[in-house]
Formats: C-alpha cells, structure tokens, sequence
C-alpha cells in the first residue's frame, strides 16, 4: 500500500524543507511548491490525499484557495499555517473549511499528529463556505503570542456550534470581548447580542432581570417586564461574572440549560429559550462549589466548552501591538498623538500588570491626554507604574457610604447598556438596602430588638413589621 502523499505550499523554502524531512520521516510522501498555482493544478489533477498551505504567497492567498479546493475535492483535508496569526485569520480558515490551523512557528511534532488524524478521521459532508464574512478591520482580540493563537483557534472551532462556552480569565482580560467574537463570528450572529453582569446586579432582582416578570408579581411591578433570555432570542446571552450568581438563580438558570424553557417572574406561560450561552468568571468555580457557593451540576452544564484567557504577564509580547492599538483608538477620538520610545516599551513588558489589557489601556490614555510631550520615554512610564503599584497596595477601604452606594448604582444602570432597567427601582433597592441594614444592627445588639429600635432610630413596633416583612432571623445572644 503506497504512502499517503502531503502537498506543502509555502514562499518559505526552510518551512519547506522542514516540513519534507518531519513528514518524510514519519513515513509521508512529501511534495512541495513555492506557489499556489502549482498546488491548485496538482489538487485539480486528483494528485495528493491532504494539502499543507500557508496563508500568505506570492500568486494568491491560501486562504482563498481553500473554497476552490473543496468545490473540486470535499474529502481532502487542507491544513492552513500562517506567520500572520490573527483571531480572523483563526476563523477564516475554519469558516472556509480548513481542517486545522496552526500559527507559525509550529511545533513539527504537532504538525506531524495534525496530518495522521486528518488522514484517518471519518470524512462529513462539504460544509457550505460562509456567505458573508466578517471584515478584518477593529478585530475584537490583538496579539500574535502563542497564548493569543490557542485563544484563536478554539474560537474559531467553536464560532458555528451551539455549545455552551465558559470563558475564565483574571479581570480585564477580555472575556466580553471573546463573547463577542463568538457571537459576532458564528451562527447566531444575525440575533443580538445581550449581556448581563451577575456582581452588578441586586440578589433580590436577578431573576427578574434574567426571566422578566409579571405585572403585579412584586411591589413596583406596574407592568410586564422582558428578560434577558426573552431580549437575546435567537441571538447570544452573556452572563459575566457567573460566579456571583446566588444559588436560588442557579437553580432556574440549571432548569432552563436542562429543558431549554422558563417562565417569567409571578407568570404561568412557558417560553422558549432559543439563545446561545456563554459565561464568563475570574473566580475559581471549583473552589466555589466545594464551598456551597456554586452548584456542581451547574458548573458541567456551563463548562461544556472551556476558553482560558491568559493574563497580560503570560503575553508580553502582545504588549508593543496593544500599545500601538490603544494609541490609535486615542488618537481617533481626539486625543494627541503619542510614540512610546523603546526604553519605555521595554519597561512596560516588564511591569506584571495585575489589572492586564484594561489596565494597559487605562495607561495609554492617561498618557496621551495628560502628558505634552509626543514621545513618552521611560521616566514617564515609571512615575506611571510607581503611583498605580501605590494605588493597588493600598487597603480597598475608603470612601462614604453614599460613595459605595453610587458605585454599585452605576454599575448596576452600566449593566443595562442603551436600556432602563424595569419599573418600581427605587422601592427595590430600598428593599434591598433595608435587609442588610436591619439584619446587621440586630447581630449587632445580639437580637435585642429594643437595643436595635433605638439604634435605627425607628418605632419599635415599626422595626417589628419590618422584621416580619422581610423575614430577617431574629438570633438572642448570637454574635
């Protein structure tokens, strides 16, 4: 039985003659051209059982290539390598039918196991080439780092599934951004998409944000309200920050992921849940589950695709084109225009950035709209880093109540994006404030309730109701 024979196009004669000898010692012919031209007339002469194609040659893109290869050969596999690694890049080559794509430089063993399962796996049906695609301009993700090139491919693997997708990364990374690129690239893109942020919303309102509610179903409920889940029909529902979530929500949210309908707060009809979901969290679920935090059958049906967004440390050398990124977009909005010099590039890839991409970005736009000088040398960068190491060792204290307030607020009104959260707001967060507020004063006067009237400042009686109302354990002698 003859040796299955491999089609190598590549400009690079060394990526050529690498890949002939690491082929060739695993037991594969091995043909190889400079050229698309010559691939594509020994494709077309029914010649070669899988094709190695980089994405940049002299005569025509590999990734055009693909669509033409596939018309006249569904079965043979194209594998596509390029030293131009982006997230479209990624996605191209799968959307275009590619079996498998690698950046360069490659690992050769890597290459060598890629060819053996893409000569042996089972043969599907020609997929359909995407009709429409995305265009290469503003791409959401930047970096080159082999880090970035895994967040890549499996993006691209996971663009036009169904799959549930948990996205995990420190704060700042980028998880909206994956989620968006998900979305924006894959098969519910044509849908909206809605995203809902878990720590900036009220425990007592999460349900009703998620599955809307009724007219009538609470106090301040003066009419029917959409969800989340009804807003995102058809399209993607991002829920960051799902490690916050309280266990009476994961609950309905699990009930939903199982049978794939709800029903809104205080109503009876069942709806559809046609969305995709994607979660995303910068805590350790594992460690919140064996702490009764997070329910363990909730974890498996969100995790069904994992993507690990690495830290700003694990991709320095991402750092010079994020820079050149966030220097442009200050740069289109109106801010001076600023050069980093090399000294201070340098320091910049060795600070550890605990805050990652957005506190790169933060950075960047100090920069350009406090300082007058056009290139910013590496003192500047130093004074920089020097007062945000302060700012982060610094105790997370500080601040009025009032402060505090405001902040949860406006993160609770930014999580709505362009909408108005529903009707009967200020009687919620009254409700809401009014719990903890009692509660604490009472473990405070070890449930001596006269003790806490007094306190409060409020009628007895008046804390009695209240107690009964919103259900607050009343523990004697407890603290």
């Amino acid at each position: 039985m003859a040796a299955p024979t491999i089609l190598v196009a590549d400009d690079d004669a060394a990526i050529r003659t690498v890949l002939n000898h690491a082929l060739g010692r695993a037991g594969f012919e091995v043909r190889t051209t400079s050229n698309a031209a010559t691939l594509w007339r020994w494709v077309n002469e029914g010649e070669g059982d899988l094709v190695i194609t980089d994405v940049v040659m002299p005569d025509e893109n590999g990734l055009d290539l693909i669509p033409r290869i596939r018309k006249i050969r569904p079965g043979l596999r194209i594998i596509v390598m390029s030293a131009h690694s982006t997230l479209m890049t990624a996605v191209k080559a799968t959307e275009r039918g590619a079996f498998e794509y690698l950046p360069k430089p490659f690992d050769l063993n890597e290459m060598v196991d890629i060819v053996r399962r893409g000569l042996e796996a089972p043969r599907a049906e020609d997929p359909e080439t995407a009709a429409d695609e995305p265009p290469e301009d503003g791409l959401p993700l930047i970096g080159r780092s082999p880090a970035m090139q895994e967040v890549y491919r499996t993006i691209a693997r996971l663009t036009n599934t169904d799959l549930t997708v948990m996205i995990v990364g420190e704060s700042g990374t980028g998880k909206e951004l994956v989620a968006r690129a998900l979305h924006d690239y894959g098969k519910w893109r044509s849908g909206p998409f809605v995203a809902i942020n878990m720590a900036a919303i009220p425990r007592e309102l999460i349900e009703s944000e998620l599955f809307g509610y009724e007219k009538g179903a609470f106090t301040g409920a003066v009419q029917r309200s959409v969800g989340r889940f009804e807003q995102s029909e058809g399209g993607t529902l991002f829920l960051d920050e799902i490690g916050d979530m309280p266990l009476e929500a994961q609950t309905r949210l699990l009930r939903v992921l199982q049978e794939g309908e709800f029903t809104t707060v205080g109503g009876r009809r069942t709806l559809k849940a046609n969305v995709r979901i994607v979660a995303a969290t910068h805590r350790d679920l594992r460690q919140l589950i064996g702490q009764g935090l997070f329910r363990e059958d909730l974890y498996f049906r969100l995790n069904v695709a994992p993507v690990r967004l690495p830290p700003l440390r694990e991709r320095i050398q991402d750092i010079p084109e994020l820079v050149r990124r966030f220097l442009a977009q200050a740069a289109a909005q109106g801010l001076p225009v600023k050069v980093i010099d090399a000294s201070a590039m340098d320091r910049l890839k060795a600070y550890r950035w605990p805050g990652n991409v957005r506190e790169l970005e933060n950075l960047i736009r100090r920069l350009t709209a406090l300082y007058s000088q056009e290139v910013i040398d590496v003192e500047v960068i130093e004074a920089e880093l020097a007062e945000a190491s302060a700012v982060g060792s610094a105790e997370p204290e500080g601040g009025s109540l009032a402060q505090s307030i405001e902040n949860h607020l406006r993160a609770y009104f930014a999580a709505h994006g362009d909408s108005l959260p529903a009707g009967g707001l200020y009687e919620r967060v009254l409700h809401e404030m009014e719990r903890p507020l009692i509660g604490l004063t009472l473990e405070s006067t070890r449930g001596n309730q006269i003790k806490a009237a007094q306190v409060l400042g409020l009628n007895r009686n008046t804390l009695r109701k209240k107690i009964r109302e919103l259900n607050i354990p009343v523990v004697r002698g407890a603290k």
